[in-house]
């Protein structure tokens, strides 16, 4: 299970907007949720009727500041599963110019019916 988003740092996904600071550069949970959104694109094509997938665990490295208008490439790699618990290597890196690596971790997530997931709110 592999899967790879694009984004685009607006304004909008800085760390000034997202109050994680004041810098008008990628907010590290701006990174987080594109990490995730690329794991919930690599799980998806697993997910039976009625199923989702929960993020559980997450451990990320924000490295490298992005600009406003930079364009971020994120992957998200299986890379262990038992049952309904999935792990992913996750991974940015600017596209273009020097690919440089934005930041690195891992996100667990757990496959959970939908309907039962949230009557349990």
């Amino acid at each position: 299970m592999d899967a790879t988003l694009r984004f685009t740092v607006t304004g909008d996904d800085t760390a000034a907007a997202v109050g994680s600071g004041s810098l008008p550069v990628l907010g590290t949970p701006r990174l987080l949720a594109w990490c995730e959104a690329a794991t919930c694109a690599a799980i998806e094509p697993a997910l039976g009727d009625g199923e989702t997938s929960v993020g559980t665990r997450v451990s990320i490295e924000h490295l490298v500041a992005s600009a406003v208008g930079q364009e971020v490439e994120v992957t998200a790699s299986s890379v262990y599963a038992d049952g309904r618990l999935h792990r992913f290597t996750v991974a940015a890196r600017h596209v273009g110019g020097n690919g440089k690596v934005v930041g690195s971790g891992e996100v667990t997530r757990v496959v959970v019916d939908a309907e039962r997931f949230l009557g349990r709110l």
